[in-house]
């Protein structure tokens, strides 16, 4: 069975785990699908805004199919998540990917 089956298979016993979503979600970019990773992530903090590592994805998502403006308001978004519950960690990865795109 390929990764994305198996991880379909497990959402359909456990459809809220936000783990396996954002797992999920890498699996279609390294397929280079990109839109189905992106409905992914999009649905995933529409349920979950705290899940802070799908915003960095989710960003570099939107830098590379041109979407600058998505992207930067994602990782402002992140940012602000990531500040609230303390993860400096995710906050200067999110940062560092903001200031790469705000700075060119």
């Amino acid at each position: 069975m390929d990764r994305i089956a198996q991880l379909k298979a497990f959402l359909e016993g456990s459809p809220g785990d936000s783990f396996l979503q954002h797992a999920l979600a890498l699996e279609y970019i390294k397929l280079k699908d990109d839109a189905a990773a992106r409905g992914v992530f999009e649905a995933l903090l529409e349920k979950e805004p705290g899940y802070v590592g799908s915003y960095y994805h989710l960003g570099r998502l939107l830098e590379r199919t041109g979407e600058r403006n998505a992207a930067i308001a994602v990782y402002e978004k992140g940012m602000s998540v990531a500040r609230e519950a303390r993860d400096m960690h995710a906050y200067n990865e999110l940062q560092a990917a903001y200031e790469d795109l705000t700075d060119e």
